[in-house]
């Protein structure tokens, strides 16, 4: 069992070396880039709604000659 705790810990070491050596992004850049997918998710979302409205519509309107 002590073993495991032992290995665990140098895993746990090597992480944080790895992640000393990420280059993090500023936080200007990072709230640019947020903005950047919120508005594309909104599109996307926009874009997906007026499908489906088409598409509802559609289905009723060919449904409704049977």
């Amino acid at each position: 069992m002590n073993k495991k705790i032992f290995a665990n810990q140098g895993f746990a070491k090597e992480v944080v070396e790895e992640l000393k050596k990420v280059s993090w992004p500023s936080k200007k850049e990072t709230i640019r880039l947020t903005a950047v997918v919120i508005f594309i998710s909104l599109i996307i979302g926009v874009y997906i709604g007026i499908i489906d409205i088409l598409l509802t519509k559609g289905l009723e309107w060919v449904t409704k000659f049977k």
